[in-house]
């Protein structure tokens, strides 16, 4: 008897979670027909996968080694489904997308509407990280497409520029300056500012800005570091000092009054899609990334690695 696909589905099921129960109800299968499963392969190639120890159940060294070799066959499999859904025309299938907070909240939102209304048959999954996350989720192939605001280095992806985005300096109104000349580094240093986290590309970029004029950032008055654009507006808004963000992010702060804009040049960045350089491009990956960068989507041709 030849393993099959579905054997192999089981067996990890059963092996990530190491109980028979939790991987029959993710199954949707009984427990006898995993049991079955996972005890027809053992017979067949006389090995042991599994040690049972009480009511529990452990990988055997043999166990492990399967493991790796039966996920390796299952993705292969859903790349050769994959081929298929593309030959469907796009009719079904989902993408998993990943993006950093700005990109996430203000850019990607349209883009996405706009995909599934061209492609209403394409799930569209999308998780938030910060630029450093994204890239790693893209390069451990945890998602197939990945967006952030900051460059990324890294001979495993494919980088493109897609868009423009412009960084601005921002305070509350009320704590804003009568003067509106171009800000020192003086005056930077005698402000007190709000932060985004290590590894966002927003406060990247700003550093890099600040070190041009020759300042350390660790020389500001950095009194809050927050993980997102929402909680730095947020805070910038009910006085705690000011902020470099993007102005997509402060839009409407700065249409209301409640932020303004102060005097300091910060350079324009781009927006950037991340890809696996050696992973299978779906049509579905292809069409979004057209849509993304408003080109003509390219006919659909086979990826070699890089």
């Amino acid at each position: 008897m030849t393993l099959t696909l579905e054997q192999l589905r089981i067996f990890v099921a059963v092996a990530e979670r190491e109980h028979v129960t939790q991987a029959a109800r993710a199954l949707n299968l009984t427990q006898s027909a995993v049991s079955a499963a996972v005890g027809a392969i053992e017979v067949r190639h006389s090995v042991k996968l599994f040690d049972r120890v009480g009511r529990r159940i452990e990988l055997t060294e043999t166990g492990r080694t399967f493991l790796v070799e039966a996920r390796a066959v299952l993705a292969r499999a859903g790349a050769a489904e994959a081929v298929l859904t593309d030959l469907a025309g796009l009719k079904r299938g989902a993408l998993s997308l990943a993006a950093s907070q700005t990109v996430a909240s203000y850019w990607m939102p349209p883009l996405m509407a706009r995909y599934r209304v061209a492609y209403p048959g394409i799930a569209l999954n999308l998780t938030i990280g910060n630029t450093e996350s994204v890239a790693a989720m893209v390069r451990e192939g945890d998602v197939d497409l990945g967006f952030v605001e900051g460059e990324v280095a890294d001979p495993l992806l494919d980088v493109a520029a897609v868009a423009d985005d412009q960084l601005i300096v921002v305070t509350a109104a009320a704590s804003a300056p009568r003067k509106r000349a171009p800000l020192r580094a003086a005056d930077l240093q005698g402000m007190r500012w709000v932060f985004r986290e290590r590894g966002s590309a927003t406060r990247s970029i700003f550093e890099g800005a600040l070190k041009r004029l020759g300042l350390e950032p660790s020389s500001l008055d950095i009194i809050l570091e927050l993980p997102s654009n929402e909680a730095v507006r947020a805070a910038v808004e009910h006085g705690a000092g000011a902020a470099a963000l993007s102005r997509l992010a402060v839009a409407d702060a700065l249409a209301s009054g409640a932020l303004v804009a102060l005097n300091f040049s910060l350079p324009k960045r781009q927006f950037y899609s991340l890809r696996h350089r050696e992973r299978w491009m779906s049509q579905a990956e292809r069409e979004l990334l057209a849509m993304a960068a408003n080109r003509p989507s390219p006919a659909p041709r086979r990826n070699r690695p890089a």
